[in-house]
């Protein structure tokens, strides 16, 4: 086993990551900016290294000073967490050609998942269904005219190199891809530095359902259940559960069966994450991307599969096998996070600043893996996450009962939060029913 993790992150990520090195004896080691030296993950660490000022390009995206610390600390690996450089497949091969261990798969599978065209063609080819859409970039706007025409509108216009929902319009006519494609394409130029566009069928009322998988030490590849991910702002999650309402054992047996063609498709090592388009109507799915790394919401998967996540990618890395027997998974009870952000609860709109009080809820079937707690200052450089709210149980309807206390019971005053939010979500006639789409939050606003 690894025996000292360099943590190439910050907040809860940094936080959870940090614990489960400790519980397994790795020392962890963390990494921060000038902004976040007073977060709980710089002092529960066994040893910290500042980085460089708040800007993520001085320093959470700042390699070089990552790898100087880890070289001064005598750091064996590096997790990266999520975000950041997590999906930076040259950092990856940075990282292993320094004699260092990657926690995560390897470069060449970030790379293929990483452009989506890319991704959607490998997909088609290893019998992954995808959407009708474009396999090439659209080139100009002529060609995504021709595109729309011929796929059928609405369309989707999306950034070829995005993630993390950002870089995607909807047109629902030819004028409206005019307008969507300038503004994608030069979105995509500023963001990611790669202006290609692709264009895919838009369904309106559809599920966004994903699929955890794990990469094994000695090639195999497993599926550990899906997720729901339909509660999204700005095409950004809001609320995960475990298992999803809307799968039936068949289309679980399909949709899992499909992640692991997937990851073997591109010889996937570590977690990652098969993202897909659910059609509720006729049960049909399509591949939508793939996370090349750990998801924000992979607690609810921990829960219902009983295993720690962190430690089945830290045994990975290390050559070893899963502390789990892959042919015999089986799955218990219901889950369900909801993301704690600093933010406006109606517009969700970012609210930074100090944490005056902060009051985390107890009792059976919760978990938080929050960032902060009381005294910390929520700044402006970095994501609105303030933590997780995981709520376990034997069934969903126990879940939401627990859910409904546990938001009731969490309190925080300074920053702007999104807890009314959750209110109003757990109340909702279309959540509770388990019969809700992507657009079950502009239909509430």
């Amino acid at each position: 086993m690894i025996e000292s993790l360099l943590v190439a992150n910050r907040g809860e990520i940094a936080r959870r990551i940090i614990r489960t090195a400790r519980r397994l004896g790795i020392r962890a080691i963390a990494v921060y900016s000038e902004a976040d030296a007073d977060l709980p993950f710089v002092a529960e660490a066994d040893e910290a290294v500042l980085i460089g000022p708040p800007a993520p390009a001085l320093s959470y995206r700042n390699t070089e000073a990552i790898l100087a610390a880890a070289k001064s600390t005598g750091a064996q690996a590096i997790h990266p967490g999520y975000g950041f450089l997590s999906e930076n497949a040259e950092f990856a091969r940075t990282v292993e050609s320094s004699g260092l261990i990657w926690v995560g798969p390897g470069a060449d599978a970030i790379t293929a998942m990483g452009d989506k065209i890319n991704a959607r063609n490998l997909m088609a080819a290893a019998g992954v269904p995808v959407a009708p859409g474009t396999t090439d970039p659209a080139a100009d706007l002529d060609a995504a005219v021709t595109a729309a025409a011929e796929i059928g509108y609405p369309v989707m216009v999306k950034a070829a190199a995005g993630g993390g929902g950002m870089g995607m319009g909807v047109a629902v006519d030819e004028a409206a891809l005019r307008t969507e494609y300038d503004k994608v394409r030069a979105f995509a130029e500023r963001m990611f530095g790669d202006g290609s566009v692709l264009i895919e069928r838009f369904f309106p009322r559809v599920r966004h359902v994903e699929v955890q998988i794990l990469g094994l030490a000695d090639g195999r590849v497993v599926a550990l259940g899906e997720r729901e991910c339909s509660v999204q702002r700005r095409n950004q999650k809001l609320v995960e559960e475990s298992p999803s309402p809307a799968v039936s054992p068949e289309l679980r047996s399909r949709l899992l069966a499909a992640a692991v063609r997937a990851g073997e498709a591109v010889g996937y090592r570590n977690a990652g994450t098969v993202e897909c388009l659910l059609d509720p109507a006729t049960d049909e799915f399509f591949f939508l991307e793939m996370n090349t790394r750990l998801q924000v919401e992979h607690p609810v998967t921990e829960y219902v599969y009983g295993i720690d996540l962190v430690e089945e990618q830290l045994r990975v890395a290390s050559g070893l096998a899963p502390t789990f027997d892959p042919d015999a998974l089986t799955s218990r009870g219901h889950a369900i996070e909801m993301r704690i952000n600093a933010e406006d609860p109606k517009r969700f709109l970012p609210g930074p600043g100090v944490i005056r009080t902060w009051v985390e809820p107890t009792g059976t079937g919760v978990r938080v893996d929050s960032g902060y707690t009381e005294g910390n200052t929520v700044t402006p450089f970095y994501d609105s996450l303030l933590a997780k709210l995981i709520v376990t149980g034997a069934t969903r309807d126990e879940v939401l009962e627990r859910a409904k206390t546990a938001v009731a019971t969490f309190q925080i005053a300074g920053p702007k939060n999104n807890l009314p939010f959750f209110t109003e979500l757990l109340d909702n006639e279309e959540f509770v029913s388990g019969a809700y789409d992507t657009a079950i939050v502009s239909r509430m606003r």
